[in-house]
């Protein structure tokens, strides 16, 4: 029998030895992909914080707001003054509602672009664990359907209701601060002497002009965003053109 001779190197197979550098750099990649999905959630959970906190103050400066003018009223006897102190108070209220519309229109902007961030991750789980899509109950991957079905909107794709858009937290939000417009524009053309008829005419337009120009600002932000985020990728939104290209 012959022996190993003392201090000789033992033989290695370069195919096993490729198959574990292999392993290890797949284990490596997954394990950064799972950190960078797990901030990703973390971002989206605070920026909904944010959302909720920014809400909720506007809320409660508005109730405020009102018990202000419930209170002064009577103690102004609703004289000359009590106009232009409505006025003040409420346009400091107006001012926090537009801010805090704009905020959520960012920060829903910005839950798409971590949702997109968490559905690109998902993607490369598919690769690296081919048929684990079957498992997954939301969606991997830029496209439309993957995008509604990590948000949970059936059919958002094919058929969404009109009303949908005013149930959500910016475009209460939105009716909200038109509806302070609309008072306040009242109360102005009151203070220029027109007929009582013709100021609630007046509010009753700055109200409806406020939610079309609200909403409109809403939409048009969201599909830049969106434009931005997909061209970022590398993906075109303008048909028959290829970004960077």
């Amino acid at each position: 029998m012959m022996e190993r001779p003392a201090g000789a190197v033992p033989e290695t197979d370069p195919g096993a030895t490729g198959s574990t550098l292999a392993g290890t750099d797949l284990a490596r990649r997954a394990q950064l992909l799972s950190t960078e999905h797990w901030s990703l959630l973390a971002t989206r959970s605070m920026s909904w914080n944010e959302a909720f906190s920014r809400t909720g103050m506007f809320l409660s400066t508005l109730s405020a707001a009102t018990v202000a003018l419930a209170l002064a009223g009577p103690a102004m006897s609703f004289g000359s003054v009590f106009p232009l102190f409505a006025l003040v108070v409420l346009s400091v209220t107006l001012f926090l509602g537009l801010a805090t519309y704009v905020r959520l229109v960012q920060v829903n902007n910005e839950d798409l672009y971590w949702v997109a961030g968490m559905n690109i991750i998902r993607d490369a789980y598919t690769k690296l664990s081919p048929g684990i899509e079957a498992d997954l109950i939301t969606g991997h991957g830029l496209g439309a359907d993957a995008m509604a079905r990590t948000f949970a909107a059936v059919d958002v794709t094919t058929s969404v209701s009109p009303w949908h858009m005013l149930i959500t937290t910016p475009a209460v939000v939105a009716v909200i601060s038109s509806a302070i417009a609309g008072v306040m524009g009242g109360l102005i053309a009151g203070q220029t002497g027109m007929a009582v008829e013709g100021a609630i005419a007046i509010g009753v337009g700055v109200f409806l002009a406020a939610v079309a120009l609200l909403i409109a600002y809403g939409r048009r932000d969201a599909d830049r965003y969106i434009a931005r985020v997909m061209e970022s990728r590398g993906i075109s939104t303008h048909p028959g053109r290829r970004s960077g290209g």
